[in-house]
């Protein structure tokens, strides 16, 4: 038998190529995402609940939340990954490319309960990896990109070959590894139907461009982005 693991998501491309990889050797039957401490928004991409919701519901995982400051974002992790035991789950899986801190952090939360950190990505190439996205069919849209790297239209961007080179020529890593821009994930072999998203307004948030999205089911394309905010 696989053993039970759980995926540490964020909604975004590398935890999608994570999980399409681990798929293969683990049995993954839930999903774990941090949310701010009002809920209203997931930490690092911003994507709103139903969001999350959407694709756990597409992968057919069980939702494993949390709410947190980023002080306490660590200790709620570990809770979390108390509950992913307590459902018999042995594995975390991690969608981290480079950094040792992220590394030694994926090891130490899993630690706290007994668990296997796994990391399929590791220490790859960021232009492979992100060609290993696209060639799977699996499709994402930029939901942040930091001001000191990327302007505000590159929001509701798809990532393509084109648009990676793009990324490459303005120096930015192709998945983004040094914060420059996330992504939110609107179809992959691994969902039971595409995700289709609306856009709502763009707004400046600690140095970011991020971009609202919602789930809109009467939709067969995307909504363009309606126009950008001061910062708030």
């Amino acid at each position: 038998m696989k053993p039970r693991a759980a995926i540490s998501w964020s909604g975004g491309k590398d935890c999608c190529t994570a999980l399409l990889r681990a798929s293969q050797a683990y049995d993954v039957v839930a999903m774990i995402t941090m949310f701010a401490e009002d809920g209203e928004r997931s930490r690092s991409h911003g994507l709103r609940p139903e969001v999350i919701a959407a694709h756990g519901q597409r992968l057919g995982l069980r939702n494993l939340t949390g709410r947190c400051s980023w002080p306490s974002y660590t200790d709620e992790y570990i809770r979390l990954v108390g509950e992913a035991k307590a459902a018999d789950i042995t594995h975390v899986i991690f969608g981290d490319i480079m950094g040792d801190a992220h590394r030694a952090w994926d090891e130490r939360v899993c630690e706290a309960h007994g668990l296997t950190p796994v990391l399929p990505l590791w220490g790859e190439s960021t232009r492979g990896l992100v060609e290993e996205f696209i060639a799977t069919g699996s499709t994402a849209v930029i939901v942040t990109a930091r001001a000191a790297h990327l302007d505000a239209s590159w929001l509701g961007r798809s990532i393509t070959l084109d648009s990676v080179r793009e990324l490459e020529a303005l120096g930015v890593d192709p998945c983004g590894e040094f914060g420059e821009y996330h992504t939110v994930v609107t179809s992959t072999p691994l969902f039971s139907a595409p995700l289709e998203l609306t856009f709502g307004v763009c707004e400046m948030h600690s140095d970011c461009w991020t971009l609202d999205v919602a789930i809109d089911s009467s939709r067969t394309t995307f909504s363009q982005p309606t126009g950008t905010h001061a910062p708030r």
